[in-house]
């Protein structure tokens, strides 16, 4: 199958192509390095590859926000179509196949502070849960609307840096977006989607299925670190995320005599062969550019 570029030629030269389809790529870095640009150019490269740009499925919670549309807006002059999430997703009962269904999903409302359970008393905790649950059938129909119109990219953003995942609820509701949406068979998905309403969606489901093997998924998950070097020496066992995924890249710094550049590193990349090595980049008004 066709590798999905990342929009970045030099990236994509050292992935063998691009990303490979129906895996998991995560991009780790701290916030500023780099890693929102890197996941637009992506979804961006998806007009020219598949006929359409990807999704951003955004899960952050606290007030800094990623400034997603405005980096659209100034790269590729796109403009992200944003998703009420309170938008009842099934208003009279029946599947629309050719409704849009939006760019951009800001999941959780800004609540100015972090979703980790050790920074939440147990009543937030458990109201937090509560949202998620509220928001779920939402964050379902915006995949699955997507993927039936021919998207076959998401970004997925906003978790917050952890010791341990089971203290994230972000972690956790990605861990079900990733298994039971992105690589899930559509007909199930439907089936969670529309729940009684299924049956008599039945037909329309059936005429609108799509292949979960051809969607690739970059997870942007941001890191305590903000050296090159740290980064490196985390074990890529560290949690679920880091094991499973296909790819793993590392943005960071590092230091070059008086001064400091950006660079990454592809600690791995199942299906090519991919060379060990430090890979500068920079950042302009259009992105991000690998150097060299």
């Amino acid at each position: 199958m066709e590798r999905l570029s990342t929009g970045i030629a030099g990236l994509d030269e050292r992935l063998g192509g691009g990303l490979v389809p129906g895996t998991l790529t995560v991009v780790l870095g701290s916030a500023g390095i780099g890693k929102t640009q890197l996941g637009l150019q992506f979804l961006h490269a998806g007009q020219m590859q598949e006929g359409r740009r990807g999704i951003v499925f955004d899960m952050s919670a606290r007030g800094d926000s990623q400034n997603h549309a405005e980096y659209a807006r100034r790269m590729f002059g796109w403009e992200l179509e944003i998703v009420d999430p309170e938008e009842h997703v099934l208003p009279d009962g029946f599947f629309e196949p050719h409704r849009r269904h939006g760019d951009y999903l800001h999941v959780f409302e800004q609540r100015g502070r972090r979703v980790t359970r050790r920074d939440l008393d147990f009543d937030a905790w458990q109201e937090w849960q509560a949202e998620v649950m509220r928001r779920l059938n939402r964050s379902i129909a915006f995949f699955y609307g997507n993927f039936v119109r021919g998207a076959c990219r998401a970004v997925v953003d906003g978790i917050e840096p952890v010791d341990r995942p089971s203290e994230s609820i972000q972690l956790e509701l990605f861990e079900y977006v990733y298994h039971q949406i992105l690589r899930k068979d559509p007909e199930w998905v439907a089936r969670d989607l529309f729940r009684e309403n299924y049956r008599r969606n039945a037909e329309r489901v059936a005429e609108h299925l799509y292949d979960p093997g051809r969607i690739g998924c970059v997870l942007l998950q941001t890191a305590r670190e903000t050296s090159l070097d740290a980064l490196i020496e985390r074990p890529l066992d560290e949690g679920d995320l880091l094991s499973n995924a296909n790819t793993v890249i590392h943005l960071g710094k590092v230091r070059e005599g008086t001064k400091f550049r950006r660079a990454m590193y592809i600690a791995k990349h199942r299906g090519s062969y991919c060379a060990d090595e430090i890979i500068p980049y920079r950042i302009d008004e259009d992105g991000l550019h690998v150097e060299g």
